[in-house]
């Protein structure tokens, strides 16, 4: 009787692998080849008869088959997943020219080695790094900021393009990355589905948004409903296996069960790449997917390891992208917003026009000085211009269009969202303010600036967070966020115990962060997070800079007298002071830890010594040296004077190289640098 168990068993768990394997084989044909064999009927019996098997034998289920693509439960949020390597952006370029000065700088980082170039769609998705341990499925992580992205492995799943498992024999560890896009085909019909069901907010712009809506979703299901599709396009990482060329490595993923870049060129001659450009320009519109250019690569690895990054891009590859997209279309009215540091800024409201395969219904006319250059006015017609994805902007009026009708638009005296005054507080100045302190959209934004990544960093606290905050009057000002406690939180729509308890965490743990975080997160005029760096460096407690002189402020480099000026001036505010107090009373560090970084004194062998980095360094970023020489001793700047001691010069370096030149500065290269501080 055991021995009949054994074998019925035995059956059932052939027929089930030979299920997967005959759907998987499906789903890449239809997916991934565009060649499909079977009938949509005969593929979901294929299904069915799986799902059956599976659900009388619970124990023969496993993570990498067919029916557990979709999860059933919905996530409270994405964790966070740091990439092995960075996921960098490309340099664009739009001209042979420049893509022909590329190729120089090439052949110069290869000593005129001969090379070959890949060349690929650059496709308007979203980027996608998947990982697969033992030729399964671990992660999916999006982009993020380059170096930590989120893990969408729920929805990941759910893309059939995407193989639970790879086919073959499979590298230990495994890290492709790719796009995650929609085909303008599907796209359309999605929104004409979702208009015909009268659900207007599923109705996406571009294909773009839509498929990076997708990937974010909660809850896997409906990601699961969306036509997303997805091609590998660059190499992560690998264990267990060797690749010499890009080429080979898509050729390697073809083999694994990926879809790769339709229209992939391998050439050794440059002048192929931009007639290759010119072909695919022509037919763009008639692809089948939206694509904003070409991405030109160096094939052999060594080569590209040769070559390098720069702190952004990698040197090896550059994107070529299509030219501005434009449209004609009329103003239909302008109006005032208001941004966090009170500027008045003038939105343009369009007439809708498709342009660059998205429809403009508005666009910022910059300011009010900026209307006046372009004469526009109420009612014009005009020219907008997108390229990529950047926001489109108007380029000229179309004055043969007027007919009497059109307004000038006049700068506001009152402010659109608090009724308080608008002044110009400099003749040199183009920007009109806000001055009320407690005008909302200056709060609003001030809270929003004070949470972001670069400043104190406290996840969770979006524009929809802080909208309800304001509305339920929970917070007066910035520091206001450290008195909140879970009943608050409690109280707006958003929230349920443990998404308020992640927001509670994350702002005790702001608290922790760098003095410099926290002047960045002040929103001071014209300090960035360079000029942050330096005055809690240089001062070494928030209490030492409010009270510092225009004369002791202007002791630093980086400090000129507007900024002095600005940094005193927002000092001096009874508002800030007491901000200042309500921070001291919330635990919010206030010291800088420069000190504690820094060598001990027999150790700063760069002591008193002031040093300008330019052009980019290949072992280092810009920001890691300019710390390194701190840490040191020394003092990093970002202009070149007669008090510079060294400029340390990286490859292409800018006009800092010339002006070092000119003053008699001692210029360093790279490794000069790493020799004086020993590494």
């Amino acid at each position: 009787m055991r021995g009949k168990v054994v074998v019925t068993s035995e059956k059932i768990r052939k027929e089930i692998d030979r299920l997967r394997a005959e759907i998987d084989r499906h789903d890449t044909l239809y997916y991934v080849r565009n060649q499909p064999e079977i009938s949509d009927t005969e593929y979901d019996r294929l299904m069915k008869r799986l799902q059956a098997l599976e659900e009388a034998h619970p124990d023969l289920i496993t993570p990498d088959s067919p029916t557990q693509r979709v999860s059933g439960t919905p996530t409270e949020e994405f964790p966070s997943v740091r990439h092995r390597t960075p996921m960098l952006s490309l340099d664009n370029t739009y001209s042979p020219e420049e893509v022909l000065a590329w190729d120089k700088r090439v052949d110069k980082g290869l000593s005129g080695e001969k090379r070959e170039y890949v060349v690929e769609p650059k496709i308007d998705g979203v980027s996608l790094s998947l990982t697969y341990r033992d030729g399964r499925l671990e992660t999916a992580a999006t982009r993020g900021d380059g170096e930590t992205g989120e893990d969408v492995t729920p929805n990941a799943r759910t893309i059939k393009a995407i193989p639970l498992h790879l086919r073959g024999k499979a590298p230990a560890l495994f890290e492709a990355r790719g796009e995650v896009y929609i085909e303008k085909k599907d796209f359309e019909r999605f929104n004409e589905e979702a208009r015909r069901r009268g659900e207007e907010e599923e109705v996406f712009s571009n294909p773009r948004n839509a498929a990076a809506g997708s990937l974010r979703q909660k809850d896997s299901r409906i990601t699961s409903q969306r036509p997303l599709k997805f091609f590998v396009h660059s190499f992560g990482w690998v264990e267990g296996s060797v690749f010499t060329s890009h080429w080979e490595y898509l050729e390697k993923c073809r083999g694994y069960g990926f879809a790769t870049t339709p229209g992939a060129l391998i050439t050794s001659r440059v002048e192929e790449v931009l007639d290759h450009y010119k072909k695919v320009e022509e037919k763009r519109d008639k692809l089948p997917f939206e694509a904003d250019g070409l991405v030109v690569k160096i094939n052999d690895f060594d080569q590209q390891k040769t070559l390098g990054f720069t702190m952004k891009s990698p040197r090896w590859a550059i994107a070529y992208k299509f030219p501005a997209h434009q449209a004609t279309t009329k103003i239909l009215d302008i109006i005032a917003s208001v941004g966090r540091t009170g500027v008045i800024t003038p939105v343009a409201k369009l007439e809708p026009v498709e342009c660059g395969g998205v429809t403009i219904s508005n666009t910022t006319l910059h300011n009010f000085d900026e209307i006046k250059r372009l004469g526009v006015k109420i009612g014009d017609t005009v020219l907008i211009e997108r390229a990529g994805e950047v926001i489109p902007k108007v380029i000229k009026v179309i004055t043969s269009k007027r007919n009497g009708a059109e307004k000038d638009f006049k700068v506001p005296k009152h402010c659109p969202r608090c009724g308080g005054e608008v002044v110009r507080e400099k003749e040199a100045d183009v920007a009109y303010r806000c001055i009320n302190p407690s005008c909302p959209a200056l709060l609003e934004g001030s809270i929003l600036h004070f949470s972001s990544r670069d400043a104190m960093d406290i996840e969770g606290l979006g524009e929809a967070v802080v909208e309800g905050l304001l509305k339920e009057k929970l917070v007066e000002d910035v520091a206001d966020i450290y008195k909140l406690d879970k009943k608050d939180l409690l109280r707006l729509e958003l929230f349920a115990d443990k998404r308020a308890e992640n927001l509670l965490e994350g702002i005790e743990n702001s608290k922790k962060r760098p003095l410099s975080c926290l002047i960045y997160g002040l929103g001071i005029r014209t300090v960035g997070e360079k000029a942050a760096r330096d005055l809690a460096g240089h001062f070494g407690t928030l209490d030492a800079l409010a009270s510092a002189t225009p004369e002791q402020l202007m002791e630093i480099h980086e400090v000129g007298p507007v900024m002095a000026e600005y940094i005193g001036e927002f000092f001096k505010l009874p508002s800030v002071k007491k901000l200042i107090q309500k921070f001291k009373a919330a635990g919010v560090n206030m010291k800088d830890d420069l000190a504690a970084r820094r060598a001990p004194p027999e150790q700063q062998v760069l002591a008193g010594k002031t040093f300008v980095f330019t052009g980019e360094l290949s072992q280092m970023s810009r920001r890691d040296a300019q710390k390194l020489a701190e840490n040191l001793g020394g003092k990093a700047t970002g202009s070149v004077s007669s008090k510079t001691d060294y400029v340390v010069a990286g490859e292409n370096p800018g006009s800092k190289f010339k002006d070092a030149q000119k003053l008699g500065v001692k210029i360093l290269d790279e490794k000069g640098f790493l020799k004086m501080v020993g590494k």
